[in-house]
């Protein structure tokens, strides 16, 4: 199994680039979210990679951490979910946000995603939801090169952010959209409930 391929981006295209090494070029099929502006031509990357071998087809996915890795092998072993199913779920929602979605039960936020209707959305919170932990859903991950993936803050059932998290969908907001803004407020280890919810709003507005 191939762990991950360091090299030069020397071809992008919708949905999978071409890395080279050792002056042999990888074809990778990657979600849309990595080749949108993420990735350019002459860059030194490091791919996480997934090696999915059928009877007559052999193919690499990849990702630019570890964590994304894992939900996409997670995905996959969801009935009625595909290689190509799972990539184009982390197109359309991170991998910090399908967690959360799937925590929350947000079904319709997974459903979103091209391919995936609402029953396999349902399915898919229901056999990944034992694996998926609250506390994991606060990291930053280390984009492409040698960066290491790091969490910055946990999150307890106590936490300040959960707090705002829950206040917010109180108010109307779907579950992922409350999640991804309080993601986005700074320093909020630092604040009481009522002032990170105070900056997700702002975000939000």
């Amino acid at each position: 199994m191939i762990a991950y391929i360091k090299g030069e981006i020397t071809e992008i295209e919708e949905h999978k680039i071409v890395i080279e090494n050792s002056r042999i070029g990888y074809t990778i099929f990657v979600p849309g979210t990595t080749v949108d502006g993420v990735l350019h031509v002459g860059d030194e990357a490091k791919i996480y990679t997934y090696l999915h071998v059928k009877e007559d087809l052999m193919q690499l996915y990849g990702f630019l951490t570890k964590d994304e890795l894992h939900i996409f092998q997670l995905l996959i072993g969801v009935n009625g979910i595909g290689p190509k199913g799972a990539i184009g779920l982390l197109s359309g929602i991170t991998a910090d946000e399908l967690r959360f979605a799937v925590l929350s039960n947000d079904a319709a936020a997974i459903s979103k995603a091209p391919g995936i209707g609402k029953k396999t959305a349902q399915k898919l919170i229901l056999e990944l939801k034992d694996k998926l932990k609250l506390e994991d859903t606060f990291k930053q991950h280390g984009g492409h090169g040698d960066r290491q993936d790091t969490d910055t803050s946990g999150i307890s059932a106590g936490d300040g952010k959960k707090e705002a998290i829950q206040a917010l969908v109180a108010l109307g907001y779907s579950n992922t959209d409350a999640f991804r803004a309080v993601k986005q407020v700074g320093n909020a280890e630092l604040m009481n409930v009522e002032e990170i919810l105070k900056q997700a709003l702002k975000k939000m507005g």
